[in-house]
């Protein structure tokens, strides 16, 4: 019989008390090469900034990261390991994104282990698959390593996913979270439930991936339904490509949602202040208003403009920014320096740079 993969105790208290975890971007030269010196640099940040973990090999890694043509899936993920460990205490969480088949998931996630991470975000975005054939790979991969769940949107290939199937992917024994990125509040509250009658709500920790509603899903209580009865269930961190920007702001929100949880109103006034903020920051960032073409040129602009960056390059070529987007990212950055980072960031760059 085979043991379930467990968290080392103190990230597993880590991603139950909920963190940041900014989703690493990937940092290219103009060849669209790696340009491993501001890679290294990202990282730093993120840790520097407070982040609770890290996610690489995500969407905002750029999924192409595993094409042959680049190979880019292990270098990556070992220059995000070495910084952790070198940066960064026990507690800081070390997730990486699997995608593909059941073969091509369970190969990255014996990899991720080797490079001594600590879970795996699993990519939903498999084509042909049900729902089924979705929990037969989880199970598979989830005997490597504890399991992400993550419920992608739409428009970038994520698949309609039902309560039934949430249910039952929180009730394998190797699930620790959930990322909810349906971008959609039926859908998120979909998630919720069948995590709830999985009966092991109070073990997989939710975590919003909604960058279109940050702080409503970390001010929103869920009143659920369990096998054990009625409880009440909260996003308790975030797992995010928008906190790949503003990270440190990001680390400063999430412990005011905390407190506004804990009953401090004046933290839950805050939250509200910079609730349609976030969400104009978003937008400019996410580019929703092109079906979210140019979001990783996007977040690669803030952190551009800021220095951390060189320029915004993608390896598919025919990724990049939206017209008028980096005008749209410098005015959101100029009307929210609280969300931002400019300052933090400016005042470090050159030792995390060296």
């Amino acid at each position: 019989m085979s043991t379930v993969p467990t968290l080392r105790p103190a990230a597993r208290e880590a991603l139950s008390r909920g963190v940041v975890i900014p989703a690493q971007p990937l940092a290219l030269t103009a060849e669209r090469t790696l340009d491993e010196r501001r890679q290294r640099a990202l990282t730093r940040y993120y840790l520097a900034a407070g982040a609770g973990g890290l996610a690489v090999g995500v969407h905002t890694t750029q999924f192409e990261i595993r094409d042959p043509e680049h190979n880019l899936f292990e270098p990556v993920l070992r220059i995000a390991a070495e910084e952790i460990a070198a940066n960064a205490d026990d507690s800081v969480l070390r997730i990486a994104g699997v995608t593909g088949d059941t073969a091509q998931a369970v190969a990255e996630a014996e990899l991720a282990r080797d490079l001594g991470y600590d879970a795996v975000l699993v990519s939903p975005r498999v084509e042909g698959a049900t729902e089924q054939s979705l929990l037969e790979r989880a199970r598979a991969i989830g005997e490597v390593l504890p399991l992400v769940g993550f419920y992608l949107q739409t428009a970038i290939g994520g698949p309609t996913l039902s309560r039934d199937f949430w249910r039952e992917f929180a009730a394998i024994p190797a699930v620790v979270a959930v990322k909810a990125a349906p971008f959609d509040r039926y859908r998120t509250l979909e998630l919720v439930r069948g995590v709830a009658a999985s009966g092991r709500a109070h073990e997989v920790a939710l975590y919003t991936g909604n960058d279109d509603a940050i702080v409503s899903d970390l001010q929103s209580e869920f009143h659920v339904s369990t096998p054990a009865g009625p409880t009440t269930l909260r996003f308790v961190g975030g797992l995010l490509g928008q906190w790949a920007v503003g990270t440190r702001a990001a680390v400063a929100l999430l412990e005011q949602a905390h407190r506004a949880a804990d009953g401090d109103l004046e933290a839950l006034a805050a939250l509200n202040r910079a609730s349609a903020d976030m969400v104009d920051f978003n937008q400019a960032v996410f580019d929703p208003a092109n079906d979210f073409a140019g979001v990783i040129a996007g977040v690669h602009e803030v952190l551009r403009q800021q220095g951390l960056l060189e320029g915004v390059w993608c390896l598919d070529p025919a990724e990049g920014l939206s017209p008028g987007q980096a005008e749209e990212i410098r005015r959101v950055r100029l009307a929210y320096p609280d969300l931002g980072d400019d300052a933090f960031i400016a005042e470090h760059l050159d030792s995390w740079l060296r």
